[in-house]
């Protein structure tokens, strides 16, 4: 997974984000270790100030695969809200989509030694820019 890309999440998401990766069940494991990773090199903002491009908690994106061109919509969630379209913040894709901004990509590898690389190419809904800063 790339790391070096820059990150903004809201002081609400740190804190329940930081509970989630503190409970039992998550604890210690791969995925808690990577969204950990993620937290610690991110710019944290109150919720009122987080720019209306970054990707949130509960955040809907468009994305395009650049490799094939695909696009596609994906909602980011708790790990108990995930389903289809709805990517748990704990999947290698999720904690590499929270706080990225409209324009900025990610990669990481796919079986066979294929890497793919998203875009991001539109917030559809963010809660912090509909004022639902509790979500």
């Amino acid at each position: 997974m790339q790391t070096d890309v820059p990150i903004t999440i809201s002081r609400h998401d740190l804190g329940r984000l930081k509970r989630l990766l503190a409970s039992p069940p998550v604890r210690g494991t791969d995925a808690a270790e990577a969204l950990d990773d993620e937290l610690e090199r991110a710019a944290v903002v109150d919720s009122t100030a987080l720019p209306p491009d970054v990707v949130s908690m509960n955040s809907r994106v468009r994305l395009r695969e650049q490799h094939s061109e695909r696009e596609f919509e994906l909602t980011l969630v708790y790990p108990g809200d995930a389903g289809p379209d709805r990517v748990s913040v704990l999947a290698p894709v999720g904690s590499a989509l929270l706080g990225l901004t409209v324009g900025q990509a990610i990669e990481w590898p796919l079986p066979g030694g294929r890497v793919a690389e998203l875009r991001v190419l539109e917030i559809l809904y963010q809660p912090e820019a509909m004022g639902d800063h509790d979500l």
